[in-house]
């Protein structure tokens, strides 16, 4: 029985390609202060997508560009009156933004900039557990001992069994003994009886804003930043 023979690839694996692109339409970009709520929406989850799609192929400049261009939506977004509904989409992508984020930042070890961007997820959810050990894991690596602790000791009572958590937790602990430190180590990992954990309504009625998603405007224009020093990185790659 005889076999056939194995085809000779058309393009030989090495070979330059060189392809002609016709440009058939320009258009402008949307203002995006005439779009719709649900518009804004749209795009962010498209910018923050984009961003996704950058941050799985280890384009992480890339990332930092989309998920911050998704934020500059929600921002604007943040000048209409948004229904409830609206409003806590517009959180959950702006908390998933800020995340992906800090994600990106990392990988370009953009440390302060990861940390602002858990700070501003922080400012949305307090209780966001993510965020919460990204910071203090930064915080001890650049020897912030204490507050180190502090912020992976609010993780721990959130998520008592994640191990991460109890792992970042005992490196303090040995670089403490390592430096001859005192040690804090009493806490409690269970709510008090009768506490309430902390959510986005509950702390917006406590401020009185009328439109929520608002909170992520200051919280944003600490980490924008990041795009520019992204932009430094590359260059000088």
């Amino acid at each position: 029985m005889e076999c056939d023979a194995i085809k000779v690839p058309d393009v030989p694996a090495d070979a330059t390609l060189i392809y002609e692109v016709q440009l058939l339409n320009v258009r402008n970009a949307p203002d995006l202060k005439t779009l719709s709520v649900s518009d804004c929406i749209r795009i962010c989850k498209q910018k923050r997508e984009r961003g996704n799609y950058h941050f799985q192929r280890e384009d992480y400049h890339s990332a930092v560009k989309s998920y911050n261009l998704a934020l500059d939506v929600l921002n604007i977004s943040s000048e209409f009156n948004p229904s409830t509904q609206e409003a806590e989409e517009l959180q959950e992508d702006g908390l998933k933004c800020l995340n992906n984020l800090a994600a990106a930042q990392l990988k370009l070890n953009l440390r302060d900039e990861v940390i602002a961007s858990s700070n501003a997820v922080l400012q949305l959810d307090p209780n966001n557990v993510k965020a919460l050990f990204r910071k203090g894991k930064l915080l001890s690596e650049r020897g912030d001992y204490e507050e180190a602790m502090e912020t992976l000791k609010r993780a721990l009572k959130l998520e008592p069994s994640t191990k991460a958590i109890h792992a970042e937790l005992s490196k303090i602990v040995q670089k403490r003994i390592g430096q001859g430190g005192p040690l804090k180590l009493k806490y409690n990992l269970c709510q008090k009886p009768g506490e309430k954990r902390a959510t986005f309504h509950s702390e917006l009625q406590k401020s009185g804003l009328a439109i929520p998603w608002k909170w992520l405007f200051g919280a944003v224009i600490v980490v924008i930043g990041s795009v520019v020093t992204s932009v430094v990185l590359a260059a000088r790659g």
